[in-house]
């Protein structure tokens, strides 16, 4: 064992791929790339997210109370990289970006096409958490695109260093049987 810089954990325990975040307000949208994030509880769907009131998304996510939280595969790392690399009060991300937004059925922010998945979700709580900025959102609708042919997901190690998640290990035989969560 070596000593390792506590100001480069986060690498170690980033908690899931990396997603993009589509925000509206009615009049603006926006598409940003987001990595700390977290399911929160199971029935009803609730996840949570660290979202900075300096973006412009928190912006168009206080006043639409709503979001996209979009699952890109690991084809689209590039467009991630370019999504967070511009703020969304310079440019119309979707004009230069190639992602194709789509109505979605219960929040103003656009479904994201090429995405592996696309969660539909609104805010629950926003408060501030002494100095970190925290979202709880429940997900109302949940959509999957089965002809995506890449289905490896993109996770982020920091300062521009990626991975795409392996082959899947199925180990679920070893697990108790348990009930379905009710919907």
């Amino acid at each position: 064992m070596r000593d390792y810089p506590l100001s480069q954990v986060f690498r170690l325990l980033e908690p899931g791929p990396v997603v993009l975040v589509t925000t509206s307000d009615g009049k603006r949208r926006d598409v940003m790339t987001m990595s700390w994030h977290m399911v929160v509880d199971f029935v009803p769907p609730t996840i949570a997210f660290v979202m900075s009131g300096a973006n412009f998304s928190r912006s168009l996510l206080e006043k639409g109370r709503s979001c996209v939280v979009a699952i890109p595969g690991a084809d689209l790392a590039e467009v991630c990289v370019r999504a967070g690399a511009v703020s969304g009060r310079d440019a119309d991300k979707f004009a230069f970006l190639p992602l194709t937004p789509l109505p979605a059925e219960k929040v103003g922010a656009p479904l994201i096409a090429e995405a592996l998945a696309n969660l539909e979700c609104v805010v629950v709580d926003d408060r501030s958490l002494a100095e970190y900025e925290i979202v709880i959102l429940r997900v109302v609708k949940a959509w999957e695109n089965p002809d995506r042919a890449e289905r490896r997901t993109l996770h982020s190690r920091g300062s521009g260093h990626f991975f795409a998640a392996g082959r899947e290990i199925d180990l679920s035989a070893l697990f108790p049987k348990e009930k379905e969560p009710e919907e």
